[in-house]
């Protein structure tokens, strides 16, 4: 079963901005806003983030933000983390964005210190050591998009509806979706959807690549996940540290044009690792992945 995050994961006290008043999601006795779950046996080293805010549809309030950061910094630390799926416990919703309503009564230096809070959490996700997937089984707009684009996969469910709809009520994206989505779709693709606000179903997403696999929804309402569950068990079997590495490379490199920085950061990287002396035992691409660490096929 889901739990809620322990005394090491969880925030007691709700946070608030400096001078902040109350706000929607700051009740001094509430329902935690975001789960944890380390799933066990032939899936352990997969962990799931739930986010369960139904009465804001996981709208991206001040509580859910700081209890998101906190779990997120404790996730980091643990090596048995191996895959981590973002999924939602709201049906029909993933993340419906930011908390409009509980922005409304915050000042203009309030709005300033959340916005770079959100900016933070996005940036937190992207740089997670390990792979990211973001299942998407209903509503991911705003804000809600931006934090599956901060994953490194993303799966949608045919009944999800996505996009960044900030233009349609003179608001601009502003937690990285306006580098993410080109670095995802391209440049002309990317305004073409900002500058529109257009929504996209999970199938049209698929089409346009902006999600990894598209899946029709089923009676549950969590096809999405079922399918983020079985592509984390596909990573699961490979070598963690080679996996993790893989993706230092990839996302260093997609930050700066065609170069070989990022690769070589990482073979740096594993070149000091206490793991390096292991990578050599499996000596041939038909071997099993050593789940130890590496090896230094290009070195």
């Amino acid at each position: 079963m889901l739990r809620a995050l322990p005394r090491a994961l969880r925030l007691w006290r709700p946070w608030r901005s400096p001078g902040a008043r109350d706000c929607a999601s700051s009740a001094t006795t509430r329902t935690p806003e975001i789960l944890v779950q380390a799933l066990t046996g032939p899936d352990q080293g997969i962990t799931e983030i739930l986010m369960n805010r139904p009465h804001a549809r996981n709208a991206l309030g001040n509580v859910f933000v700081s209890e998101l950061l906190e779990a997120l910094a404790q996730l980091r630390e643990n090596q048995q983390v191996r895959v981590l799926i973002f999924r939602s416990g709201v049906k029909g919703v993933f993340c419906a964005g930011a908390d409009l309503k509980e922005r409304e009564r915050m000042t203009a230096e309030e709005v300033g210190f959340f916005v770079q809070r959100l900016r933070g959490l996005m940036s937190e996700i992207a740089a997670f050591p390990a792979p990211t997937i973001a299942a998407m089984d209903g509503f991911a707009l705003g804000g809600g998009l931006e934090l599956a684009l901060a994953c490194d996969l993303r799966i949608a469910a045919s009944s999800a509806v996505m996009g960044l709809i900030e233009t349609t009520r003179g608001l601009l994206p502003g937690a990285g979706g306006t580098q993410r989505l080109p670095r995802c779709l391209g440049v002309a693709l990317a305004k073409e959807l900002i500058f529109t606000g257009r929504r996209l179903d999970g199938m049209q997403a698929h089409q346009l690549g902006l999600v990894n696999h598209a899946v029709a929804q089923n009676e549950e309402g969590n096809a999405a996940y079922h399918r983020a569950l079985a592509l984390a068990q596909e990573i699961l079997p490979q070598a963690p540290i080679a996996v993790r590495l893989g993706k230092v490379a990839i996302d260093r490199g997609m930050e700066v044009r065609f170069s070989w920085s990022g690769f070589k950061s990482a073979i740096h990287w594993v070149g000091c690792s206490k793991f390096l002396p292991h990578s050599c035992q499996s000596s041939s691409e038909m071997d099993p992945p050593n789940t130890q660490g590496v090896r230094p096929m290009y070195m």
